[in-house]
């Protein structure tokens, strides 16, 4: 029975989500920790509405698309690979420990990803700040929490990939030392007009700090 309740529970939630608290994000600090299960639901609500829209005809499927990224998310948690990890960030002041504010992950690609062979490389994937703390230096306190993590597990390079598009992110990685490696055309372009993607770069000096 009470994992009967606790499924209700979850998709009660899911489909009627908690709304944080409005604040004033200047007047906060945030600090970084390493994702546990209990985040699941805030990290997979800060992604879903970073990357879909919950406007027009495609609103009703946001629940969905959250529900999908939980279900993703808890996916890499329960059993991640030998490098894999998801940091959140959250205000640091008494007692909003739970309070997430964004999230990323980070994890080891290789050349040939269904046999894990060839060189492998750190890559960092689904970047999201909340929309009320977005402009306050979230992500940019993610990215390199990101690049301190890499460089921990030995490597002396990142990857990401951006749309090219997203002109606000790619401002964001220039300034942070990424640049171009390549650009990734494929057909949803031509046929469904979505922007190419970039794929960045960013060499890691041994002497940078958080």
């Amino acid at each position: 029975m009470n994992k009967i309740n606790t499924k209700l529970a979850l998709k009660y939630r899911f489909f009627h989500p908690c709304q944080q608290q409005p604040i004033n994000p200047a007047c906060c600090q945030f600090q970084i920790r390493t994702a546990t299960s209990a985040d699941l639901i805030s990290v997979s609500q800060i992604i879903a509405e970073s990357f879909h829209s919950q406007q027009g005809m495609w609103g009703w499927a946001f629940p969905l698309l959250r529900l999908g990224i939980y279900e993703d998310l808890r996916h890499r948690m329960a059993s991640p690979p030998s490098r894999h990890i998801c940091l959140v960030a959250f205000e640091a002041t008494s007692g909003a420990a739970n309070n997430l504010v964004g999230s990323v992950e980070l994890g080891v690609r290789y050349s040939d990803s269904w046999s894990q062979v060839g060189m492998g490389f750190p890559y960092l994937s689904n970047l999201a700040v909340h929309p009320q703390y977005r402009r306050h230096g979230v992500a940019s306190g993610l990215l390199t929490s990101c690049e301190k993590v890499s460089r921990d597990w030995g490597f002396q390079d990142l990857y990401l990939h951006v749309l090219e598009n997203n002109h606000q992110a790619r401002q964001l990685y220039f300034k942070l030392g990424y640049r171009v490696h390549k650009v990734e055309s494929n057909w949803n372009k031509f046929f469904l007009r979505r922007s190419s993607q970039m794929l960045l770069h960013k060499p890691l000096s041994t002497d940078s700090t958080i």
